[in-house]
């Protein structure tokens, strides 16, 4: 059988043509242009006419005779008549075990003043999805370090899990501490409509913890376009998708998946989607629960646990993507400002926290210590008013009487410092001491 020559190689990975078009309308975050040939998500440079930088811009829609792109940078310099051209690197970003403690934009670049990174190859942005039947299903326990979450409702690698909240509750200060304590060898962060001193206080963070060396950083601030703010968190799960690919146990942060569905939505206005419940668009329902499903466990080795915050706009938790978050997620903690407001971090709401799957991962002992906790602070809860108004009588009901008597324990056992950890042996042994008197 004749072989190809090598030059044939070489000209098969060159594409002669170049698909170019004309920008005739410039608008706050949407351009048009007649052409170029394109798809939706493609990457175009834009060219001004004045010489000055090309600029990036992502298609969101396409017409019969118009292509409508949102820009990555701004578009100031930007008017009728520049010519656009359609890239070729649009569906890849940059992965590799060399990107580790690195800082990384949503294209793959370093802004943390050092220089290119060295990554292994190009990984699709829309990522590798496992099939179904390929996810592994013997789940083993992952400890945070955190005894709140593994004494009451332990996780386990591989698991999705979102982070609930209202605004300065601290959903940041619990996923630092969960970061900087919880066994994975490889750390994947990515910060969303993020403020930019938020990112430097973060890494200090993680070298302070000598753990920089093992995370790998994307960012995109606040004031970067909704397309780079989208664009990030694919770019994140591209990273954690190539380090399970390499059977890694992968530990993944993205923050925060409200700001990823905010940036979502101003995509989906701009291209002229129906705006539906709070104004939030079909794509937004539509992209969520492929980033979610990104994640998990491969049968043939390496895994993906996704911590997702999720940042509601009131206290009761009951937004959109709250709900759609809690849907598609296997588990759920949620934090409470009044218990905040009490002085107990993390303020976890152990009652109306769950792990959907802790029963695979949970031990007899702890099963059993866990049911009498559980039980105790329900007790408490529902007799909270009773107790305030002094209306309670102490031998009325003994079971309380001692939940009442061991309450500032249990308090001690849920509060822990943010530089602290906690060994899944010392969590038990502690739940275990805790109920002995419940």
């Amino acid at each position: 059988m004749m072989q190809d020559h090598p030059f044939a190689a070489l000209l098969s990975g060159i594409n002669p043509i170049t698909h170019r078009g004309v920008l005739q309308a410039v608008l706050p975050g949407r351009l048009e242009s007649m052409g170029p040939k394109a798809v939706i998500g493609d990457l175009c440079k834009i060219i001004p006419a004045g010489g000055e930088e090309e600029k990036l811009a992502e298609v969101v829609a396409l017409t019969h005779d118009k292509t409508v792109l949102m820009p990555l940078d701004s578009c100031e310099s930007l008017s009728v008549g520049d010519r656009v051209i359609r890239t070729d690197t649009h569906r890849m970003t940059v992965v590799g075990e060399g990107l580790k403690g690195r800082i990384l934009s949503a294209l793959g670049k370093p802004i943390d003043g050092r220089p290119e990174a060295t990554a292994d190859f190009l990984w699709p942005l829309a990522g590798k999805p496992l099939n179904p039947m390929e996810r592994d299903v013997a789940a083993s326990p992952l400890s945070t370090g955190v005894r709140a979450i593994d004494g009451c409702f332990p996780l386990a690698k591989g698991q999705r899990i979102g982070i609930f909240a209202a605004s300065g509750v601290g959903k940041t200060t619990l996923v630092e501490q969960i970061m900087q304590n919880v066994e994975a060898d490889n750390l994947v962060l990515c910060l969303v409509g993020e403020r930019g001193r938020e990112v430097a206080v973060l890494w200090s963070a993680l070298q302070a913890a000598g753990i920089a060396d093992k995370a790998t950083l994307f960012v995109a601030t606040s004031d970067e376009s909704a397309a780079v703010r989208a664009r990030v968190v694919n770019a994140a799960l591209a990273q954690a998708e190539y380090l399970r690919w390499k059977n890694k146990d992968v530990v993944l942060f993205v923050d925060s998946s409200t700001r990823y569905a905010m940036a979502l939505r101003e995509m989906g206005l701009s291209a002229g989607e129906p705006p539906t419940v709070r104004a939030y668009t079909p794509n937004v329902f539509a992209q969520l629960p492929r980033m979610v499903e990104r994640c998990g466990a491969s049968a043939s080795g390496g895994s993906i646990t996704a911590f997702f915050t999720v940042l509601a706009e009131t206290d009761d938790v009951d937004d959109p993507i709250v709900e759609v978050m809690k849907s598609l997620l296997d588990g759920h903690i949620i934090l409470s400002r009044e218990i905040a407001a009490s002085g107990r971090y993390p303020a976890i709401d152990v009652l109306n926290s769950v792990s959907r799957l802790a029963d695979k991962v949970i031990c007899d002992r702890q099963q059993k210590a866990l049911l009498k906790l559980r039980a105790s602070m329900f007790r408490l809860r529902e007799a909270q008013l009773l107790i305030e108004s002094g209306l309670h009588k102490p031998g009325n009901n003994k079971s309380l009487d001692r939940s009442i008597a061991r309450r500032s324990d249990i308090e001690t056992f849920l509060a822990q410092p943010t530089s602290g950890a906690a060994t899944p042996t010392d969590t038990l042994n502690a739940l275990e001491k805790l109920v002995e008197q419940l």
